[in-house]
């Protein structure tokens, strides 16, 4: 397997407007979960095969489920292609 993928702080500052705003407790980590989304969605793999440092495999699938639904990853992939 590839090593682990991490967002730069340049690449955070570019997605970080997209994301949605947290309502009542405090998300997790902003880098960690995007990471180890791209991580699982890049390598093909199952969520239950997450490597431990993104954290559980069940917050990352939440958060990209949840997320997905709202249409963050189509906004962010829209904008991103249109600002190249």
């Amino acid at each position: 397997m590839d090593e682990l993928f991490w967002l730069t702080d340049a690449q955070m500052e570019r997605l970080r407007p997209f994301f949605p705003k947290s309502r009542g407790r405090p998300r997790v980590d902003d880098r960690r979960v995007p990471s180890g989304i791209i991580f699982i969605q890049r390598n093909g793999l199952m969520w239950k095969h997450t490597p431990a440092a993104y954290g559980p495999a069940k917050t990352l699938y939440n958060r990209w489920k949840r997320w997905s639904r709202m249409g963050v990853f189509a906004t962010i992939m829209t904008e991103l292609a249109g600002q190249a």
